[in-house]
């Protein structure tokens, strides 16, 4: 049987006459996503790239025409043209500025095969070249990877081994989420996500009897769960909240001392500040109910209630993509130590329960095959946020996590999977930093404006044209995902074009090992055995694997407690932090003297909005990040063709905007159009735009053109969290919104590149 693992679920593909026409949902999956059903039509659309093609300009001027990227046309040329051209560009920046004026800026979700994964393809390419400019962190989570190595451990570490919903159903009685669950964030995990969790988890705990808080300013973000308050709290104030909760738990004594004692570092110094001893404001619920916009009676009832229940507190990687967005995460640690329950089953605190499909599955973390990338003997690296500062500012300094470093000078950007401009923030600022490398060269599989930013674009195939295996930490099965279709036009998968190019760079044997794709696929399954035995894994034969098309991984004998080795026995188990222990005060972070980001969690007050409402650009429901906006999934759910946005009752009728009408979204980086849902959903003073819209200028050749597709990251503002992660920090953004009166353009960003002929 024919499967096939994608990022949102596993599919059985229905072909006929050679064409994909139906994704059939694997029969155990409890919960699909219909996200499956934008793949027929449009994996074959016009959007798609079918041949190798290179912007004019740069065919005529190659490294010398940065500013046409985006506005000229491009010219279709047969493969051995393009990478010729692509070796010799390589070849050129390599010889006049050296292997640290090369970026590869790959992004890890362009395909749930292991081999196939194109950023592991780009890095194993790179460094056998001799090396390349990285990124380091996400964009999901660069506040929270830097931070919890500081005060509790690893971010994968911790997330391979959150609580189970299976312990949580039996032993919680109080969830209280900071950002919610949101059902729509959990249609996915890296990798793949075989059996989709959340919803039936959060009817189980309902039946259960747990008690759900929701604090968010979206009702939406936890749905199905039947005793559930909504707090619908001011964006960016979740860390105000905490404190006051912790604050309530020490005045009224109803912290547990003892755990603090033996399993932290630094209460002393961080209940000075909480009770106002070391800067003489006590955070008290009177205090965050000026800042959160929630009663002081109802923070004081639910700090009690948390103490008498147990409790499960956890926190949405929302809230650490704003400015200071390493202060919720580290809250939420200190005020699951105060309550004592970490290691407990039922209780202790959750980094992102619903923000990924596999988070909370109880499953062993065995990720399957990897493929090896090999050593990068470049030692420059950017915080992945930061890509705009590097191309506009090289050799400027930037601090990060207790060091400084430079900006290095990049002349050649080479980026296989991702698309920078949906993840990355003020995108008008992109547009400019983008126009100052000699060279850039993607591969893409549809015309998005990554591709049509670029100078060399190469086709290349998508997970149903290719044979892989599918595997996710934490995930139900690994699947053997076979060839559904044939590369549609030209397209070649990322694999064959690098060992092309390794030919003519000198270096194939080396990157290919004499192996075609199916060798492949057999050394790395065989290379992930001991890696599954260590785990009590035993894997079947390949042959065996490859013929049965799936493999259930067992669960484990016992169900899943974060830290609870660690809370049995802490001088045996000790974590990963300096101490050993969690850290509310952090030594080595204070020792860095960031402003920004003091020795413990602390509340700093937000910077002036300069516009009425703020902005929460948040993941989207009919897509994965921006992939397959063109689908007809995606596309149902745009308004008259924009992407559509939330607003209050209240601040729709102040503007004169009704249901369904087009409005422009503006502020100081840029403006947009979308198309309005008025809804109470969303409290007063906030609108909603999810993130993914194609971006879409009116005129591509104009200095901060409007978009007009519904792009929020036109206007999310391109500044670190802290000194100490630089993580992106879009949701520290306000905009103002009026009814759209002139005529409405056309959307072009799902039409190809314009062509001429050479």
């Amino acid at each position: 049987m024919t499967y096939t693992s994608l990022h949102w679920g596993a599919y059985r593909p229905l072909v006929e006459n050679g064409r994909l026409v139906e994704m059939r949902p694997v029969p155990w999956d409890r919960d699909p996503s219909p996200i499956g059903s934008s793949l027929p039509g449009a994996i074959d659309s016009p959007s798609r790239i079918r041949h190798p093609a290179v912007r004019q300009g740069f065919l005529e001027r190659p490294g010398r025409s940065g500013e046409g990227r985006g506005c000229e046309p491009f010219v279709e040329v047969d493969w051995d043209t393009a990478l010729d051209l692509v070796a010799a560009e390589l070849q050129r920046v390599r010889r006049e500025y050296g292997n640290r004026a090369i970026f590869g800026g790959s992004y890890g979700w362009s395909s749930a095969g292991r081999f196939h994964h194109a950023q592991s393809q780009l890095h194993r390419f790179l460094n056998g070249f001799g090396g390349y400019v990285s990124s380091r962190d996400s964009y999901s989570l660069g506040a929270g990877r830097v931070l919890m190595p500081h005060i509790a451990g690893d971010m994968d570490w911790l997330l391979a081994q959150h609580t189970s919903w299976d312990n949580l159903a039996e032993h919680c009685q109080l969830f209280v989420a900071f950002g919610g669950l949101p059902l729509k964030n959990a249609q996915v995990s890296p990798g793949g996500a075989s059996d989709h969790l959340l919803r039936e988890a959060i009817g189980r705990l309902s039946r259960a009897g747990v008690r759900f808080v929701n604090v968010s300013p979206l009702r939406s973000d936890l749905q199905g769960a039947a005793n559930c308050e909504w707090w619908p709290l001011r964006p960016g104030s979740d860390t105000a909240l905490m404190l006051a909760l912790a604050y309530v738990l020490v005045d009224e004594g109803l912290h547990d001392e003892a755990f603090l004692a033996r399993y932290t570092v630094g209460f002393e110094r961080f209940r000075d500040y909480l009770l106002g001893h070391s800067d003489g404001q006590p955070k008290d619920p009177h205090w965050a109910s000026a800042r959160t916009d929630i009663p002081a009676p109802r923070i004081v009832e639910l700090a009690r209630r948390m103490a008498a229940s147990r409790t499960m507190i956890n926190v949405a990687y929302a809230l650490q993509r704003a400015v200071h967005g390493e202060q919720p995460f580290w809250m939420t640690v200190t005020l699951a130590a105060l309550l004592g329950q970490i290691g407990l089953p039922g209780g202790g605190f959750g980094l992102g329960y619903g923000a990924m499909n596999n988070t909370g599955s109880g499953r062993k973390p065995f990720s399957g095959p990897r493929l090896d990338q090999g050593s990068n003997p470049v030692r420059d690296f950017i915080p992945v946020a930061r890509i705009a500062d590097m191309l506009l500012q090289p050799g400027a300094p930037f601090d990060y996590d207790g060091q400084r470093h430079h900006y290095p000078d990049i002349c050649l950007v080479y980026w296989a999977g991702g698309n920078a401009f949906h993840h990355h923030q003020d995108l008008n600022r992109l547009v400019r930093a983008w126009q100052r490398p000699q060279t850039i060269v993607v591969h893409e599989q549809y015309w998005t404006a990554q591709a049509k930013y670029a100078d060399i674009v190469l086709p290349a195939t998508t997970a149903l044209e290719r044979d892989d295996i599918g595997s996710a930490s934490s995930d139900r099965f690994m699947l053997a995902m076979k060839r559904a279709i044939a590369p549609v036009g030209e397209a070649r998968h990322d694999y064959r074009i690098f060992l092309d190019l390794a030919r003519r760079l000198g270096f194939a044997e080396a990157f290919g090992e004499g192996r075609d794709e199916m060798d492949w696929l057999r050394h790395t399954y065989e290379g992930s055995r001991q890696r599954a035995r260590d785990q009590g894994i035993e894997l079947p034969d390949f042959d065996d694997f490859w013929a049965e098309g799936c493999f259930e991984v067992p669960r484990p004998a016992e169900q899943t407690i974060l830290l609870k080795a660690f809370r049995d026995d802490p001088q045996a188990h000790p974590l990963g932090t300096p101490s050993g222990r969690l850290e509310l005060y952090s030594e080595r972070i204070a020792g860095f003297d960031y402003a920004d980001c003091p020795g413990h969690p602390v509340w700093f007050e937000p910077p002036a909005p300069g516009y009425p409402l703020h902005l929460i650009s948040n993941q989207p429901k009919t897509r994965l990040h921006s992939q397959y906006d063109h689908g007809a999934y995606s596309r149902a759910s745009k308004i008259r063709e924009r992407e559509p946005l939330m607003l209050n009752p209240q601040d729709a009728a102040a503007r004169g905007i009704a249901d369904g009408d087009i409005v422009r979204v503006f502020n100081a980086q840029g403006a947009l159009l979308a198309g309005a849902i008025v809804s109470d959903e969303v409290r007063p003073g906030v609108v909603q735009l999810a993130t993914g819209a194609w971006y879409d200028p009116l005129d591509p050749a104009a200095p901060d053109s409007l978009e007009k597709h519904g792009n929020p990251n036109v206007l999310t503002r391109d500044v670190g969290a802290s000194s100490l992660s630089q993580g992106c920090s879009a949701h520290t953004a306000h905009v103002e919104i009026e009814r759209w009166r002139g005529e409405l353009p056309p959307v072009s960003a799902f039409q190809p590149a314009r062509f001429v002929a050479r």
